[in-house]
């Protein structure tokens, strides 16, 4: 089995999954899905390619504000 057992942001179980575009996370698809339709995602992807056209590599992320925060 794989390192990836549980979401990190809802604890469920793992299939597919991929990084939240918001922090660290390794997300399930049904994070994914929440994720994909917030109304910062845009925001949160500039600030990643703009961290790695700077050359950070490891940039955290803006934050996850939630399913129905924003980030300030």
């Amino acid at each position: 089995m794989g390192k990836h057992l549980k979401c990190d942001r809802c604890g469920g179980p793992m299939g597919v999954y991929r990084m939240s575009w918001f922090n660290r996370d390794e997300i399930c698809r049904n994070c994914m899905a929440v994720e994909e339709v917030h109304p910062d995602l845009q925001k949160a992807i500039d600030a990643d390619t703009e961290a790695c056209s700077r050359g950070d590599y490891n940039f955290k992320g803006i934050g996850w504000p939630g399913k129905d925060g924003r980030v300030s």
